[in-house]
């Protein structure tokens, strides 16, 4: 007779089991039937010697002869695979536990009421012996074991997925300690390899796992560096708009994401790229609203590094516009909003250089992206006005930017009616446009005449002002494009004191470039004014002034400097004439 393996257990010292005897219960799970003896079973298994009693009373109450008894077993955890298991373990039959069977393991012998009641080291004992000695002390192994249990109900009921969440938020605390401390180990490489073990994981085990490593101390750019890994591995292929699990996935990344610090803005852990990207493809789907605002205020906290490539987020599919115009203006808002606490938090007072420089820089960005958006056909009139009204006038120094962008969105739309083209020009500063700019106005023929006059008027006042001696005070960086000094202005009188302070140093700036021209015409304003107090003619004043401001080419163009040069030998022949009547 051939001999099964047994083991030393007590329940066996006074019996002998051979595979000849023939069985006297039948366990049938899933359908799969087993032919298994009593006495094994009822000595380890609680729940098997319950069910053997109420099987033999049942027998006993009725008139059947039979001496076998069949007990079923529904949704038994792991299957007929794992009872089997069990079942050698009943047996004394060597099998070996591993982080593969451990967690439907665990769970069968809690099924089966395998405790220590009925003897010692029974299956729950070893299973959470292999657990907590060998499981938990590995990160990679933890995480075996916590993909096992996605599949295992039972094993939120014997709390086993809680214990894998924090063995793996421990280890990786533990990892990031002896990187730190370890000259071989410094960098990223040491974390790359459960950076890797946790793309394995479903959404909803690994929110819990980086939430519990964020509470134990995970650097924050540990935890970016996993979330951005695992958004790469899940979200791979085809973006489906109506795919709910790829919705839960970015939903649950926007949640994890760290926050922000106050005052740390610029240097955030989580790369604008990655946010611009997981904002989009939320775009696509149609995620939460809330974790679309908290991409949105996330990018607006970094506003002053983007790139114009990156704004250019295009509409969903319901939209008539190429462009989603309505989201960079929230984005332009939580820029704005950060910029006001700035300033609240430093005061008047204090240098905030450095807040207005990104206010200009972000300037500079809105007037690119404005022209870029300008050419759709599509696009409404409000939504493009909105973005220019959001953006404080203070943000630019010279209005060349936005002027280029209004002229590009007239061109695109000539339905426009002359009072929508006059209210577009408005936002327009003729007093900040360069020479070119001004040039350009002058013979631009798609902006209303008022437009004109006001650059004309603006060079005229432009002039006095040169000529008069004001504005001595203030610099201008040109390389840099930022004024010194310059204090982002909280309320509307502040704003218009540094407003004009601004527009100052601007007007001197661009003298500086033309003093040349200036001079002559101060000399020839002088002799024209000295001969109308003498009571000669007094068209001379008007005739000079009229050459100077030909000299600055509002209009151009080779017939205006003949009109000058004309204009030129008209006055020197007048000249002439009167210093010999005076003689």
């Amino acid at each position: 007779m051939n001999e099964i393996t047994i083991f030393d257990f007590d329940f066996m010292k006074n019996c002998s089991l051979f595979s000849d005897v023939a069985g006297d219960i039948t366990v049938v799970v899933d359908g799969e039937s087993f032919l298994l003896h009593k006495f094994p079973l009822v000595a380890r298994c609680g729940k098997m010697r319950k069910m053997v009693r109420d099987s033999k009373d049942s027998s006993s109450s009725s008139s059947s002869s039979s001496i076998f008894s069949t007990i079923e077993l529904r949704d038994f955890p792991g299957g007929p695979l794992t009872f089997e298991l069990a079942m050698k373990f009943c047996y004394g039959i060597n099998f070996e536990i591993t982080v593969s069977n451990v967690v439907n393991l665990r769970c069968a012998a809690g099924y089966l009421e395998m405790t220590e009641d009925y003897i010692e080291e029974n299956l729950i004992a070893r299973t959470e012996n292999y657990l907590d000695q060998v499981a938990f002390r590995s990160l990679s192994k933890s995480v075996h074991v916590l993909c096992s249990c996605e599949t295992q109900e039972l094993a939120e009921t014997f709390k086993i997925t809680d214990r894998c969440v924090e063995a793996i938020a421990m280890n990786a605390c533990r990892d990031q300690l002896v990187a730190g401390l370890s000259e071989e180990l410094k960098g990223r490489n040491c974390l790359e390899f459960w950076i890797q073990e946790l793309s394995a994981l479903g959404i909803v085990y690994y929110t819990r796992v980086v939430s519990a490593m964020a509470r134990t101390g995970v650097r924050p750019e540990s935890i970016v560096a996993s979330l951005m890994h695992y958004a790469q591995e899940s979200l791979k292929g085809t973006i489906n708009r109506n795919c709910q699990e790829q919705r839960e996935i970015i939903e649950a990344i926007v949640t994890l994401l760290p926050s922000d610090k106050k005052g740390s803005y610029s240097l955030s852990a989580t790369p604008l790229s990655f946010l611009f990207g997981m904002l989009k493809l939320g775009i696509t789907i149609d995620i939460d609203i809330s974790c679309r605002l908290e991409l949105e205020r996330r990018i607006g906290q970094q506003l002053e590094t983007v790139s114009l490539d990156e704004l250019l987020i295009l509409s969903a599919q319901n939209e008539d516009s190429l462009y989603d115009v309505d989201t960079v203006h929230r984005i332009l808002t939580c820029f704005l909003e950060r910029i006001e606490e700035e300033d609240e938090d430093s005061g008047y007072d204090s240098d905030s250089t450095g807040h207005h420089g990104s206010l200009l820089k972000v300037g500079r960005i809105m007037d690119a992206y404005l022209a870029e958006i300008a050419p759709d056909p599509y696009l409404s009139l409000h939504k493009f006005t909105a973005i220019i009204e959001r953006l404080p006038d203070y943000a630019r120094i010279i209005d060349d930017g936005i002027y280029r962008a209004i002229d590009m969105y007239l061109k695109a739309h000539p339905s426009l009616t002359e009072e929508e083209c006059k209210k577009l020009c408005k936002f327009i500063d003729c007093s900040k446009l360069s020479q070119e700019a001004s040039n350009h106005v002058a013979q631009n023929d798609r902006l209303p005449v008022q437009m004109v006059v006001r650059v004309l008027y603006s060079e005229q006042r432009r002039l006095k002002k040169a000529l008069s001696g004001d504005s001595e005070e203030g610099l201008l960086d040109l390389s840099s494009g930022l004024q010194s000094g310059a204090v982002s202005p909280r309320r509307d009188t502040y704003a218009s004191l540094r407003r004009e302070n601004r527009e100052l140093k601007l007007e001197i700036a661009r003298m500086r470039v033309r003093v040349s021209e200036v001079e002559k015409e101060q000399v020839l304003m002088k002799q024209g004014m000295m001969m109308d107090k003498s009571g000669n003619n007094g068209g001379t004043l008007f005739t000079s002034l009229s050459k100077g401001i030909g000299k600055i080419a509002i209009f151009g163009g080779e017939n205006r400097r003949k009109v000058n040069r004309k204009s030129r030998s008209v006055s020197d022949s007048r000249r002439k004439k009167q210093v010999e009547g005076r003689r």
